[in-house]
Protein backbone atom coordinates (compact mmCIF):
# COMPACT_ATOMS: atom_id res chain seq x y z
CA UNK A 1 0.00 0.00 0.00
CA UNK A 2 1.14 3.56 -0.95
CA UNK A 3 -0.06 6.70 1.47
CA UNK A 4 0.63 9.73 0.31
CA UNK A 5 -0.30 12.50 3.08
CA UNK A 6 0.51 16.45 2.59
CA UNK A 7 0.44 19.22 5.25
CA UNK A 8 1.81 22.05 6.27
CA UNK A 9 2.95 20.30 9.63
CA UNK A 10 2.55 17.42 11.29
CA UNK A 11 2.69 16.08 15.15
CA UNK A 12 4.35 13.55 16.33
CA UNK A 13 3.35 9.83 15.20
CA UNK A 14 0.67 11.41 13.70
CA UNK A 15 1.03 9.86 9.70
CA UNK A 16 1.38 6.57 11.64
CA UNK A 17 -2.40 7.22 13.35
CA UNK A 18 -4.10 8.47 10.23
CA UNK A 19 -2.66 5.50 8.21
CA UNK A 20 -3.68 3.14 11.03
CA UNK A 21 -7.24 4.52 11.00
CA UNK A 22 -7.38 4.39 7.28
CA UNK A 23 -6.56 1.00 7.12
CA UNK A 24 -9.16 0.17 9.75
CA UNK A 25 -11.63 1.97 7.33
CA UNK A 26 -10.58 -0.47 4.52
CA UNK A 27 -11.12 -3.40 6.36
CA UNK A 28 -14.85 -2.07 7.55
CA UNK A 29 -14.24 -1.26 11.33
CA UNK A 30 -15.17 1.88 10.75
CA UNK A 31 -16.39 4.27 7.42
CA UNK A 32 -15.59 6.71 6.05
CA UNK A 33 -17.60 9.24 7.82
CA UNK A 34 -16.26 8.14 11.23
CA UNK A 35 -12.82 8.78 9.74
CA UNK A 36 -13.64 11.97 8.85
CA UNK A 37 -15.28 13.71 12.68
CA UNK A 38 -12.44 11.70 14.24
CA UNK A 39 -10.04 14.10 11.67
CA UNK A 40 -12.43 17.11 12.36
CA UNK A 41 -12.31 16.18 16.35
CA UNK A 42 -8.47 16.39 16.83
CA UNK A 43 -8.93 14.27 19.41
CA UNK A 44 -6.35 11.23 18.60
CA UNK A 45 -7.71 9.00 21.26
CA UNK A 46 -10.63 8.29 18.75
CA UNK A 47 -8.39 7.37 16.17
CA UNK A 48 -7.27 3.86 15.16
CA UNK A 49 -4.06 1.61 16.13
CA UNK A 50 -1.00 3.63 14.92
CA UNK A 51 1.06 1.71 12.36
CA UNK A 52 4.90 1.06 12.69
CA UNK A 53 6.89 3.24 11.21
CA UNK A 54 8.60 0.14 9.33
CA UNK A 55 8.72 0.89 5.92
CA UNK A 56 7.37 4.38 6.56
CA UNK A 57 9.82 6.66 3.96
CA UNK A 58 9.91 10.48 3.54
CA UNK A 59 10.12 11.70 0.11
CA UNK A 60 10.24 15.28 0.25
CA UNK A 61 10.06 18.40 2.33
CA UNK A 62 9.09 21.69 0.70
CA UNK A 63 9.11 24.95 2.46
Amino acid sequence: MTFTIEADGFLYKMVRSIVGTLIEVGRGKMTLTEFKKIVKSGVRAKAGNTVSANGLCLLKVKY
